[in-house]
C-alpha cells in the first residue's frame, strides 16, 4: 500500500498556544487517537460483513479492505484542495468520518434487518470511510509542518510511527476492549465519540487563531451535533435492537445470549409455532427437524457406540439425539465458548427443546476450537463415533479440509464412523467427500430430504437397515477429479 503524502512547502508558521514542542507533540497524539477510531471502524466493517453476508471472512475482508484502499488513494487525491484551509478541513473530515464510523454498525445491522444481505452495503461504508481516512495524512502533514518547518523525511517518519503505533491500539482495543465490554453497536458509537472530540479539541484548541470566528463556530456546532446523534443513537440502541430483531425474525424473538456474530435469538415456542434458534440472523435449528437423527441416526447404529465425540452441536439438539441410544457411556462436546453454547445449557425454552442434555452426568463439554483440540488431544483417545455438527464450510472452512480430517483420523478404531453434515447434494457435499477420502477414509455419501451427510470410516461404510427412515445414499456419481479443501487452498467460495 502506498500513503500519498504532500508537502506543506513555504507554509507559514502559526502562532499556537503552547510552545512549538508541546503543539507538535499534541499534533501527534491526535494522529494516533484518529488512527486507532480508523483502524476500529475497518475492523468493525470487516466483521459485520462476514456474518451478516453469511460468507466467508476472507471473502468480505477482501472487499472490504480493497475498497478502503482504494479509496484512500482518492481520499488523498481530494485532499489537495483543502490544504489552504487545512485546519478547517481536518477537523470537518474528523466530524465527518467520527459521524459515518460511529453509525456504520448500527446502520449495516439496519440494511440486515429489513432489506436483506447485500455486499453493497459493507462496500459503500468502506468506501465512505476511506476516503475520509485518506484525507488525513496530507492535512496532517500540512499542520505538522505549520507547527514547526522541518525536512519532509522527518515528517514523515513521525506522522506515519503515529498513526501505526495508534492502529496497533486500535486493532488490540477492537476484539479485547470493545467488542468484550461494549459489543459491536456501541462500541462504534463510542469509538466516533472519541474520533469527533479528538479531531475538533486538536483544531480548536491549537489552531484556533488559524480559523475566522465564523469557522470556529461552524466547527463548534458540527462537533456538538455529531457528538449529539451519536448520543441519541446510543439511548435509542436497545429500541432499535429489538425492532431489528424483529424484523429479523417475527414478533416476539428474545435475545439468548451471546452479541454480534454470535447473538442468539429464539422465537416461536407457542401452540403453531415451533420454537426456532437463530445465531448472528441465521436460522441453525428448529423444533420437530429431522437433521439431528438423519446426521447421528446413521453412524450410530451402524456398531458400537460406547464412547461419542461431537464436533460443535451447540445447541444441544444433536447431543439429545445422542444421548437417546442405548449404551452410550460418555459424549464429548466440543466447541467455542459462545453464546449459543451456553444459551443451550441456562435458557429455559432451549433447554427444554435440548432435554437438558447439557445436564446429563455422561457428557464432556470441552470449550476449545475443533481444529485446535484435535490437534492436541490425547495419542490414546479413541471414539467410536464422531458426529460432525459444525457451521457451514463457507464460515468455517478449516473444520472442512483435508488436514481437519487427517487430525480426526487418529482418533478412530478400525470400527469406528464418522457423520459430516454437508448440505444439499452438490458442490460442497463432494468437495467434503473428497477431504475425508483424501485423509484415507472410505466414505459413503447419503441423503434425508434436501440435506446432504457423508458417512465414513476406516472401512467402507454402510447405511444400517435400522437408520432413520428416509435416509439413502445419494445416488448421483460423484464427479471425477473433485479436489478436498486444504487450509492451503480452501475450496468453499464466499
Amino acid at each position: 500500500m502506498v500513503d500519498h503524502v504532500l508537502i506543506a512547502r513555504g507554509a507559514v508558521p502559526v502562532r499556537l498556544p503552547v510552545p512549538a514542542r508541546l503543539g507538535r507533540a499534541l499534533v501527534l497524539a491526535a494522529v494516533f487517537v484518529c488512527a486507532a477510531c480508523g483502524l476500529v471502524y475497518e475492523l468493525e466493517l470487516v466483521a459485520l460483513a462476514s456474518y451478516l453476508a453469511g460468507t466467508s471472512s476472507v471473502t468480505e475482508a477482501s472487499v472490504v479492505l480493497s475498497v478502503m484502499v482504494f479509496a484512500m488513494g482518492v481520499g488523498s487525491l481530494l485532499a489537495k484542495g483543502l490544504r489552504r484551509r487545512a485546519a478547517l478541513g481536518f477537523a470537518l473530515t474528523e466530524a465527518a468520518l467520527a459521524l459515518t464510523g460511529g453509525l456504520s454498525a448500527m446502520a449495516l445491522y439496519a440494511c440486515f434487518a429489513w432489506l436483506g444481505p447485500s455486499p453493497a452495503a459493507p462496500a459503500a461504508f468502506a468506501f465512505a470511510i476511506g476516503v475520509l481516512t485518506g484525507a488525513e495524512i496530507p492535512l496532517l502533514m500540512t499542520l505538522i509542518q505549520r507547527v514547526r518547518r522541518q525536512d519532509a523525511g522527518g515528517a514523515v517518519a513521525d506522522l506515519f510511527a503515529a498513526d501505526y503505533v495508534g492502529a496497533l491500539a486500535g486493532g488490540l482495543a477492537f476484539p479485547f476492549l470493545l467488542l468484550p465490554c461494549l459489543g459491536q453497536l456501541a462500541g462504534a458509537l463510542v469509538t466516533g465519540a472519541v474520533n469527533a472530540v479528538a479531531g475538533g479539541a486538536m483544531v480548536l484548541g491549537l489552531f484556533h487563531r488559524d480559523l475566522t470566528a465564523r469557522s470556529r463556530c461552524l466547527l463548534l456546532v458540527a462537533n456538538l451535533l455529531v457528538l449529539a446523534v451519536l448520543a441519541t443513537a446510543a439511548a435509542c440502541a436497545g429500541t432499535f435492537e429489538r425492532a431489528a430483531r424483529d424484523a429479523l425474525y417475527g414478533a416476539g424473538a428474545r435475545p439468548a445470549g451471546g452479541t454480534g456474530a454470535q447473538e442468539v435469538a429464539l422465537t416461536g415456542g407457542t401452540p403453531g409455532r415451533p420454537l426456532r434458534v437463530f445465531v448472528g440472523g441465521h436460522q441453525i435449528a428448529r423444533a420437530g427437524s429431522a437433521l439431528p437423527a438423519a446426521l447421528t441416526d446413521p453412524a450410530m447404529s451402524a456398531g458400537p457406540h460406547r464412547r461419542v465425540l461431537l464436533l460443535g452441536g451447540g445447541d444441544g439438539l444433536t447431543l439429545h439425539r445422542l444421548l437417546a441410544f442405548p449404551g452410550v457411556a460418555s459424549v464429548t462436546v466440543v466447541g467455542p465458548d459462545t453464546g449459543l453454547l451456553r444459551a443451550a445449557r441456562t435458557d429455559p425454552d432451549l433447554t427444554a427443546l435440548n432435554g437438558h442434555a447439557f445436564a446429563d452426568p455422561r457428557v464432556r463439554v470441552r470449550r476449545s476450537d475443533p481444529f485446535d483440540w484435535l490437534r492436541t488431544a490425547e495419542p490414546g483417545a479413541r471414539y467410536d463415533v464422531v458426529i460432525a455438527d459444525l457451521p457451514a464450510p463457507v464460515l468455517d472452512p478449516d473444520a472442512y479440509c483435508e488436514e481437519f480430517y487427517g487430525l480426526l483420523r487418529r482418533t478412530l478404531p478400525p470400527t469406528a464412523r464418522v457423520a459430516v453434515a454437508a448440505g444439499p447434494p452438490g458442490p460442497t457435499l463432494w468437495t467434503i467427500d473428497a477431504g475425508l477420502r483424501a485423509a484415507g477414509l472410505r466414505t459413503l455419501p447419503y441423503r434425508a430430504g434436501p440435506d446432504g451427510f457423508v458417512l465414513a470410516g476406516e472401512r467402507p461404510p454402510a447405511l444400517p437397515a435400522s437408520a432413520t427412515a428416509g435416509v439413502r445414499p445419494v445416488t448421483v456419481r460423484s464427479p471425477s477429479g473433485v479436489p478436498p479443501s486444504t487450509l492451503l487452498r480452501p475450496r468453499f467460495g464466499g
